[in-house]
């Protein structure tokens, strides 16, 4: 999905600071041509990526001129508030190489106010990321714990429970890999309902470890002449 690889650029990004579109393209398994389109995709939704085609597909510096409005600390990391082309971005500080003052005058927005654009800022960017939503049939024993099995799940309004005493409740994940790891923990305590997909590919990865499995040998435990019970 689309979704799932824009939201891994991120992390990846994130992780890395710097890569370029052929590093992204074999880490991601896509042409170098969809990691700029992405890349673009990114940028436009007002997410601070940048690219530039250069020597060998990588990602060069884009030099730009910006209205400084504001510096803000999230934790340890600075990011620049800035007016780029009628629009208002961040950019984060460790990431610019160098800055210039020209002599053209700041324009500041009337009635811009700092912690209130980077509150907004902070919750439109949450509701931009990637989203994969899936509906689970759960053991009641197993309800109580869903909350504890995955710090990337997030859990919605279960149903009333159905004639077996099962509960049906919508999850939302970053990323389609995290639904299945997350649905696979709880082995047949849950049943994803849909999407469909992910039902295929859970049943997909518990005949992988089944098959697996069925290939090995019996484990011998190593005999410790030591021990009181050799």
């Amino acid at each position: 999905m689309r979704a799932d690889r824009l939201l891994s650029v991120l992390l990846l990004l994130q992780v890395h600071r710097r890569m370029t579109a052929r590093e992204l393209a074999n880490r991601l398994e896509v042409s170098e041509r969809t990691i700029h389109r992405d890349m673009e995709s990114l940028s436009a939704a007002g997410f601070p990526v940048f690219a530039e085609r250069g020597i060998g597909g990588g990602c060069d510096p884009v030099e730009r001129l910006v209205d400084p409005l504001g510096l803000v600390a999230k934790g340890s990391v600075w990011y620049l508030v800035a007016g780029v082309e009628g629009q208002i971005r961040s950019y984060r500080v460790s990431r610019v190489s160098g800055a210039a003052m020209t002599e053209i005058p700041c324009t500041r927005p009337k009635g811009f106010d700092l912690a209130s654009y980077w509150e907004q800022s902070a919750v439109s960017f949450k509701a931009r990321l990637p989203q994969y939503q899936a509906m689970v049939r759960v053991h009641p024993a197993s309800f109580p714990v869903m909350r504890y099995a995955g710090r990337f799940a997030r859990i919605g309004q279960a149903s009333e429970p159905d004639s077996e005493g099962w509960l049906t409740v919508p999850l939302r994940f970053d990323v389609e890999e995290m639904a299945i790891e997350y649905a696979l923990s709880f082995g047949s305590k849950m049943e994803v309902l849909e999407p469909e997909t992910l039902r295929e590919k859970v049943i997909s990865a518990a005949e992988s470890v089944i098959a697996f499995y069925a290939e090995l040998a019996p484990y011998e435990r190593p005999v410790d002449r030591n021990s009181p019970l050799s």
